[in-house]
């Protein structure tokens, strides 16, 4: 099991890294349109769409890395209040719980993702990028998420145990 989680957590962190990647990739893209419009009063036609692009990938890629850092927001106003096993209980239910909602997203992630490539649709833009492109990121970053959780489980039931 040990074997297991490790292998999730660098999944997770591996997915932090390329979010932090394509982070910095938008931040480049949004000053490359700046500096063009400023200077030569041209643009590069893809900088709105193409960071909203990134900026989607960022987000799904580092919610799994943001979950098993603790990072997603927590409110513990009975919890903490409550014995160390009682918490434990309490957050492997809440755990199977996300896991639920979390595989409804996935499965509907990737039905948006295969309609897109099924029905070819292009965006709207001058670049007409085939939009199950940018949008595949969503299951992946939804399989991590559901890969975070499932480590999470793990680690709490072998504590309480």
């Amino acid at each position: 099991m040990d074997t297991l989680s490790n292998f999730i957590d660098k999944l997770c962190k591996g997915g932090a890294y390329l979010s932090g990647i394509l982070l910095v990739s938008l931040v480049g893209l949004i000053l490359t349109e700046i500096f063009l419009r400023y200077f030569f009063n041209m643009s590069t036609m893809i900088a709105d769409e193409y960071s909203g692009y990134l900026y989607l990938a960022s987000i799904f890629l580092g919610l799994a890395y943001t979950f098993a850092k603790d990072g997603h927001i927590r409110i513990n106003i009975i919890t903490s209040r409550l014995s160390k096993n009682t918490n434990g209980f309490i957050d492997v239910i809440a755990a199977i719980i996300t896991l639920c909602v979390l595989a409804f997203i996935l499965y509907r992630t990737i039905l948006f993702t295969y309609d897109s490539y099924e029905l070819e649709m292009l965006s709207e833009a001058v670049s007409e990028t085939p939009l199950y492109l940018t949008q595949i990121v969503m299951p992946i970053g939804t399989i991590l998420f559901i890969l975070a959780v499932v480590a999470f489980i793990i680690k709490r039931l072998k504590n309480d145990i």
